[in-house]
């Protein structure tokens, strides 16, 4: 009975009429074997009568189907068939002989269980459960999507069923299982115009439709920064939603690399950029091209030469000569560029792990670049300055690497002074 201690709202189950949600509400419809509700509310639109007869043979087929008048498109098809010149005694007497009140039925029982002690919430529940588990077995997607294509609006009872934690949570589990179902989609956009983004926590549902994977993309950002004392646990949770697919991860690396250049919090989100490609790396996605166009589209040589050490998850003297070349020019590239957590991670390990070995000729650069990316401050240009300048300030760039020198030279002190001249 675990299912009972769920939150329950005490008028989830039983609508204005008196009727169990769903039970006779056009669910039917969608699910094997139902009564096809949405499908007959469909029919009532006005169109011409070319053969009466016709028509007055299909609506009495519908009405001899079982708690037909239960059915939300009752009405509609009573229309066509008086139109169609039908007969009040036959309809009635049709619709009597077929009424089997399997909805009242239940909501006599239910009302018995109540009255012999039951809890609500309890009687609630066993109701519930055991009609998701109908609809979980029954359902069907094709005629699902049929509401959709035949109807030119959103039916009146999956609006209502919405408004109900224990229906959103069928909804998700059917957009699991059929995640290409038209009706599943449409209602989980729903869902989410309605607030309950939070509750979308199945990554799969989520990215099948860019508003949605907005609003949920935009609920773990900010669990990210309104939470700081569980930020790992929220970049974990951010990361593995981002990751999903390439067209979610394009999207929401480009949608924070944006956010990363406000004055106010891009320095957050910048980190939140990193954790994710960090992640992404871990879980051997190849996502160095994707980094490398957000960050250096102006300088290809840079990008190449980062891209080629990155890919291979190894750094090498030549590409360290062309990175070195760039970031010692008098327009250096964006210092974005090599604050790569991935490549500062090879630069460290190549300096300072114990076995690795690094040509004396080169080892100075590398300590240049480490110095770059740990001291160099860039700010955007003032109004007057040319689109896309930045102000560079090394004053700690020189002090830096006689630091970072010391140690790695701390043998052969004449190396420290080659620094000088590199």
């Amino acid at each position: 009975m675990a299912a009972m201690d769920e939150e329950y709202e005490e008028d989830g189950w039983i609508n204005r009429n008196n009727q169990p949600v769903a039970a006779g509400a056009g669910v039917a419809g969608i699910v094997g074997g139902g009564g096809g509700g949405a499908e007959e509310e469909a029919d009532g639109h006005d169109e011409p009568l070319e053969n009466p007869q016709e028509v007055l043979g299909e609506c009495l087929s519908k009405f001899a189907t079982n708690d037909y008048i239960m059915e939300p498109g009752i009405f509609a098809q009573l229309k066509r068939y008086f139109q169609a010149g039908g007969t009040p005694e036959q309809v009635i007497n049709q619709l009597s002989a077929n009424y089997t009140a399997v909805a009242q039925m239940a909501n006599l029982l239910a009302e018995w269980l109540i009255l012999a002690g039951v809890r609500v919430t309890d009687v609630q529940a066993m109701v519930e459960n055991h009609l998701k588990d109908m609809i979980l077995k029954t359902f069907d997607p094709k005629k699902a999507d049929k509401i959709f294509t035949e109807e030119g609006e959103t039916p009146a009872w999956l609006t209502e069923m919405i408004e109900h934690h224990t229906w959103r949570s069928l909804i998700y589990r059917l957009a699991e299982e059929y995640p290409d179902c038209l009706m599943l989609n449409f209602t989980i956009k729903l869902i989410s115009d309605a607030g309950f983004q939070s509750e979308i926590t199945s990554i799969s549902t989520a990215a099948q439709q860019i508003e949605v994977f907005s609003r949920v993309l935009k609920t773990a950002i900010a669990k990210f920064l309104n939470h700081p004392d569980d930020g790992a646990t929220a970049i974990q949770e951010c990361a593995k939603m981002v990751c999903h697919g390439q067209h979610t991860y394009v999207y929401s690396q480009v949608l924070i690399q944006v956010l990363s250049q406000e004055p106010k919090g891009g320095f957050i989100m910048k980190r939140l950029a990193q954790e994710i490609t960090k992640y992404a790396l871990k879980n051997n996605h190849n996502v160095t091209p994707i980094t490398m166009a957000l960050n250096s589209a102006r300088h290809p040589q840079a990008c190449e030469a980062l891209t080629s050490m990155l890919t291979r998850n190894a750094l090498n003297p030549a590409d360290i000569t062309v990175l070195y070349r760039n970031y010692s020019s008098p327009e250096p590239p964006p210092i974005d560029l090599i604050r790569n957590p991935q490549f500062l991670d090879l630069l460290v390990d190549s300096l300072f792990k114990v076995g690795v070995k690094i040509n004396q000729e080169h080892k100075a650069k590398y300590i240049y670049l480490l110095a770059y990316a740990a001291s160099v401050c860039e700010t955007p240009g003032k109004k007057g300055q040319p689109k896309g300048h930045r102000n560079t300030n090394k004053d700690e760039l020189k002090p830096t690497i006689q630091t970072l020198a010391q140690p790695i030279f701390r043998k052969d002190p004449g190396e420290c002074l080659k620094l000088d001249s590199v």
